[in-house]
C-alpha cells in the first residue's frame, strides 16, 4: 500500500536525521516534538539551531538520502521498537523503515523556531505553495509542553510511573483541571470581547473532541452570565441526492458542498444582524429534509455558537465582519511523545478514537473505520487545516493519560481484524504503539471528560 510506503519512508528519513545530528552536532540529542501537516517539527534538546546550522542538516540529510553508499539495516526488535543500523549508528524507532533511502518520497527541511521542520508537504501546499509557518499550532504545543513540565511528565515512561506507583487519581485531576483551566481562560477572552462578537465558531478534524469541547466551554460562558444559543449544521445537509461524491464515487459527507451553503450563510447573516430565522431538520435516516422548522434569534446577552468541521471555513462565514466572529479549532494536538525522538503520532490518537466509538456504540467494524480514514483524511487536508492558523485560539483536546485509558477498549477492537486483512498493517502498528501504554481502568475518567466521548458515559453527549 502507498500510504505504507510513505510512512516507512518517513522513518527512514527520520533515521537518517538522527544519523547527521549525531555527525553535525556530537553529543546533542534530537527530539521531535509535534505533527505540522505533512511534516514534523524538530529541534535539539536544550540547544536552540541557527538558520545556518538548520541549512547544514538538511543539506547533510539530502546527500545521504541520495547517496547509494547510505545503508539501512534492521538488526531486530526489542520492546516495541524497530532497532536499525544506520551507516555503524544503532538507532530505534517505533515504526518500521525503509532500508533503501533512495525509496524516500521529496522531502525539504525548513527553518522554524528555534529548531526546523522536516516537510513532505504536497496535499498540504499544493504545487510550489510555500509552507505556511504554524504559528497558532507552534503556540498551542508550547503551552501543552509548559504544562507537562509543570507536572514533571515528558515521556510515556512518567505517565506509566504515575499509575505503577498508585497515583493514577492525581495524574487525571490534574490532565482534566488543565483542560478546564484552558476552557475557561478561552471563556473569560471571549466575555472581554463580548461587544464585539456575534458567533463563536468551532471546528475540528474527525474525533477531535468537538462536542465536549463546545460543551465545556459553553458552561464556561453560561457562568458568566453570556448564553451560547446552538445552531446546528447536521441540520443543514443537502438532499442525499444533491451530495457531492468523491473520487471513488462515494458520497462525500466531508465536503462543505455537502451542506445548503447558500440556505446556511443567509441564516447566519440575519441571525447576527438580530432577526429570527425558521432553521431546518434533516432526517439523517431518510437522507432529506423534514418540513417542520424551528424559529431561532439570538439576543443581546447570546452569542450565537456553530460546530462542525467546516465551521471555521470562510465560505459558512464569510457574509459575516470577522470581528464579529471568535473562532476556535480543537484538534488532539498531542504533545507527550514515547521518548525524545519517537512522538506519538496525532492522527493516531484521533484514528484510534474514531475505531473504540465506531466499534462500541455505531455499528462499525474496525475495518470499515480503516478503510474509511484515507477519505476522511483527505477531506481535513482539502477542508479543515487550511483554516486551523486563521483561528483565534487553538485546544490541545490530548489527554496525557489517554492511551493508557483506551488502550483496553482499542485491543479489543483491533483484535476482530483477522490477518488476511487488507489492514493488518496498520493493526499491528497500532497494537505496537498502544504497548507503550500501561492500561489504566476507564472508572478514573470523569464523566465530563473529553474521553468519555469516545468510551461512553458522557455527561453531554451519547458517543
Amino acid at each position: 500500500m502507498r500510504e505504507t510506503h510513505l510512512r516507512q519512508g518517513r522513518q527512514t528519513v527520520k533515521l537518517g536525521l538522527i544519523k547527521a545530528i549525531h555527525d553535525l552536532f556530537p553529543g546533542e540529542r534530537l527530539k521531535t516534538s509535534y505533527s505540522i501537516l505533512e511534516g514534523v517539527f524538530c529541534g535539539l534538546v536544550g540547544s536552540a539551531l541557527s538558520t545556518r546550522e538548520v541549512k547544514q542538516i538538511g543539506a547533510r540529510l539530502k546527500r545521504w538520502a541520495a547517496d547509494p553508499a547510505s545503508r539501512i539495516t534492521l538488526l531486530g526488535r526489542d520492546g516495541g521498537y524497530h532497532v536499525y543500523d544506520v551507516d555503524d549508528l544503532t538507532a530505534r524507532v517505533v515504526y518500521p523503515a525503509l532500508e533503501n533511502p533512495r525509496e524516500v518520497e521529496p522531502f525539504e527541511v525548513i527553518p522554524f523556531a528555534d529548531g526546523f521542520i522536516v516537510d513532505f508537504g504536497d496535499i498540504d501546499k499544493g504545487d510550489g505553495a510555500p509552507l505556511i509557518p504554524p504559528t497558532l499550532l507552534s503556540a498551542a504545543y508550547a503551552e501543552t509542553q509548559a504544562w507537562l513540565d509543570r507536572v514533571d511528565v515528558e515521556v510515556v515512561a512518567d505517565v506509566n510511573a504515575y499509575i505503577r506507583d498508585g497515583r493514577a487519581l492525581k495524574l487525571v485531576g490534574i490532565a482534566e483541571a488543565l483542560q478546564e483551566k484552558r476552557l475557561a481562560d478561552i471563556a473569560d477572552t471571549i466575555l472581554a470581547e463580548r461587544r464585539a462578537l456575534r458567533v463563536l465558531a468551532i471546528a475540528g478534524p474527525s474525533s477531535s473532541g468537538k462536542t465536549t469541547t463546545t460543551h465545556r466551554l459553553a458552561t464556561q460562558l453560561e457562568v458568566n452570565g453570556l448564553k451560547p444559543v446552538a445552531l446546528s449544521l447536521d441540520d443543514y445537509f443537502v438532499d442525499r441526492a444533491h451530495t457531492p461524491r468523491d473520487d471513488d464515487g462515494r458520497y462525500d459527507f466531508e465536503s462543505p458542498d455537502a451542506l445548503d451553503l447558500p440556505l446556511l450563510t443567509s441564516d447566519l447573516a440575519r441571525l447576527v444582524a438580530g432577526e429570527t430565522v425558521r432553521t431546518p431538520h434533516f432526517d439523517f435516516v431518510t437522507g432529506s429534509r423534514l418540513p417542520a422548522t424551528t424559529p431561532l434569534s439570538v439576543g443581546p446577552d447570546e452569542i450565537l455558537l456553530i460546530e462542525g468541521i467546516h465551521a471555521l471555513n470562510p465560505r459558512l462565514t464569510g457574509s459575516i465582519s470577522r470581528t464579529a466572529v471568535f473562532k476556535v479549532y480543537v484538534s488532539a494536538l498531542g504533545g507527550l511523545n514515547i521518548d525524545l525522538m519517537n512522538r506519538v503520532p496525532t492522527t493516531e490518537v484521533r484514528l484510534l478514537r474514531r475505531i473504540i466509538r465506531d466499534h462500541r456504540y455505531r455499528g462499525i467494524t474496525p475495518e470499515t473505520t480503516l478503510g474509511q480514514w484515507d477519505s476522511v483524511r483527505r477531506g481535513e487536508y482539502e477542508h479543515i487545516f487550511v483554516f486551523q492558523e486563521d483561528a483565534d485560539v487553538m485546544v490541545n483536546s490530548s489527554m496525557m493519560y489517554e492511551l493508557n485509558v483506551l488502550r483496553p477498549y482499542a485491543e479489543e477492537a483491533l483484535a476482530t481484524i483477522p490477518d488476511d486483512s487488507p489492514h493488518v498493517d496498520t493493526r499491528d502498528r497500532l497494537l505496537n504503539l498502544l504497548g507503550f501504554f500501561d492500561p489504566l481502568p476507564a472508572d478514573r475518567v470523569p464523566f465530563n471528560s473529553i474521553l468519555r466521548e469516545f468510551i461512553g458515559g458522557s455527561l453531554y453527549v451519547d458517543p
